[in-house]
C-alpha cells in the first residue's frame, strides 16, 4: 500500500492510530510520502528532544514514512546525511524507515515509477533575510518584531537551498530521459507555473523552479502528481492534485 499526504510542518498527529486506522493493515514494505515540508529534521544542534520523540515515533510506526523536502527544513542538517542508494534513487536515511527522497530522482516503489523533486521558494519573507552575523542583527531583529514584518535568518529559520541547483535540475531531466520521459507518479512541494496560476492568488508568482516544473510537465508523461506547499485540499485538474492535511491511498 502507498499513502500520500501535505506538509507537516513536524506535526505528525495524523499518523497516529485514530487519524490513519488503514496502518493497522500495513508493514514497513507499505509507505507514507510526505509532499514536502516535512519539518521532522529541524534542530540546528541534532539535540532537540522533541524532534528525537517524533523521529523514533516515525520509526515505529508500521510503515516506511517517505519524503521530498519543502522550503520549510533545515538543509544543514538534512545534507548532512549520507547520500544513500534506495530503490533505484538518491536519498537521505533519517531513520532506517523515514527517508528523504533527493531531488531529480527516480524510484521503483512497489511496480511504479516515481519522479521527486523537492523545494519552493518561501514568499512569507517580505521583511527580507537577516544574517547572524551581522553587527546590526539585534536592532534589525527588534524592529522586525515590533513592526511584526515577517522575515526570516539564514541558516537557523531559512536556507537558500529551498531553491534548487542547476545539477539537480540536469540530474533530473538526465534521470527522467532514461526513463523514456515516461513515470507513474511526480511527487513535488511547489508546482509548475501554469498550475499554480491556477490557484489564482498573487501571493505567487512565477520562479525558475515552478517553471523548470512546466517544462517537465509539458515533457513527460504522468498518470498523477501530487504537490504541497499551498496549504490547500484540492484536485487542480485530473491529474494534477493538491494535499495539505488529506492522506489519500494511492497503490
Amino acid at each position: 500500500m502507498i499513502f500520500i499526504t501535505g506538509d507537516c510542518h513536524c506535526d505528525f498527529t495524523r499518523f497516529n492510530t485514530e487519524n490513519f486506522p488503514e496502518q493497522k493493515e500495513m508493514t514497513k514494505e507499505d509507505y507514507m510520502i510526505v509532499c514536502g515540508d516535512f519539518g521532522g529534521v529541524w534542530d540546528k544542534n541534532n539535540s532537540g528532544r522533541e524532534e528525537k520523540w517524533w523521529l523514533d515515533w516515525l520509526e515505529n510506526k508500521p510503515f516506511t514514512t517517505l519524503f521530498v523536502d519543502g522550503n520549510h527544513e533545515n538543509f544543514d542538517r538534512l545534507y548532512d546525511f549520507p547520500v544513500e542508494k534506495w530503490n533505484g534513487g538518491n536519498v537521505h536515511k533519517v531513520r532506517s524507515s523515514v527517508i528523504h527522497l533527493m531531488r531529480g530522482q527516480v524510484f521503483n516503489i512497489e511496480g511504479l515509477k516515481f519522479f521527486t523533486f523537492g523545494g519552493a521558494r518561501s514568499h512569507d519573507i517580505s521583511a527580507g533575510i537577516l544574517e547572524p552575523d551581522d553587527p546590526e542583527y539585534r536592532a534589525k531583529k527588534k524592529q522586525l518584531d515590533k513592526r511584526w514584518e515577517p522575515y526570516r535568518i539564514n541558516h537557523i529559520s531559512w536556507w537558500t537551498e529551498e531553491m534548487p541547483s542547476t545539477i539537480e535540475m540536469e540530474e533530473g531531466r538526465k534521470n527522467l530521459e532514461m526513463q523514456g520521459n515516461e513515470v507513474d507518479f511526480v511527487v513535488t512541494h511547489c508546482c509548475s507555473s501554469s498550475t499554480q496560476a491556477c490557484l489564482r492568488t498573487g501571493k505567487f508568482v512565477p520562479d525558475e523552479l515552478t517553471d523548470y516544473l512546466q517544462e517537465i510537465r509539458d515533457r513527460i508523461k504522468f498518470k498523477k502528481w501530487f504537490f504541497g506547499h499551498y496549504h490547500d485540499n484540492r484536485n487542480m485538474n485530473e491529474k494534477e492534485i493538491l494535499l495539505y492535511e488529506q492522506i489519500i491511498q494511492i497503490a
